[in-house]
């Protein structure tokens, strides 16, 4: 059974920073390729970004490209979202997930979720 869990979240500014962490059960990585998505109070969960872990590719919503950076640990077990030059559109809740698809944006691509972390952008 592959566990997910998110930190990280928090209130920032316009224009700061936040990184989100995912804790990932040992082994997911040689199985699964991991993603990040979002969803914000009366919308429908999004594609935030993604990551190949075998051929360490990535992959991002236009929305995202340039200020945000996915990124992996294999020795800690962690999945990572550096959030850049943030806006209030992006506050959401955020959740991490793994799927046998690379590079998938699809939430039915997923098979496994984190129960998400908030994420709250002040203008």
């Amino acid at each position: 059974q592959v566990q997910l869990v998110e930190s990280g979240g928090g209130l920032v500014q316009a224009g700061g920073s936040l990184r989100l962490s995912c804790a990932v059960s040992e082994g997911t990585f040689s199985t699964y390729n991991m993603g990040w998505f979002r969803q914000a109070p009366g919308k429908e969960r999004e594609f935030v970004a993604a990551l190949s872990w075998s051929g360490g590719n990535t992959y991002y919503a236009d929305s995202v490209k340039g200020r945000f950076t996915i990124s992996g640990d294999n020795a800690k077990n962690t999945v990572n979202l550096q959030m850049n030059t943030l806006k209030p559109e992006d506050t959401a809740v955020y959740y991490c997930a793994a799927g046998k698809r690379i590079g998938a944006r699809g939430i039915y691509d997923y098979d496994y979720w984190g129960q998400g972390t908030q994420v709250t952008v002040s203008s």
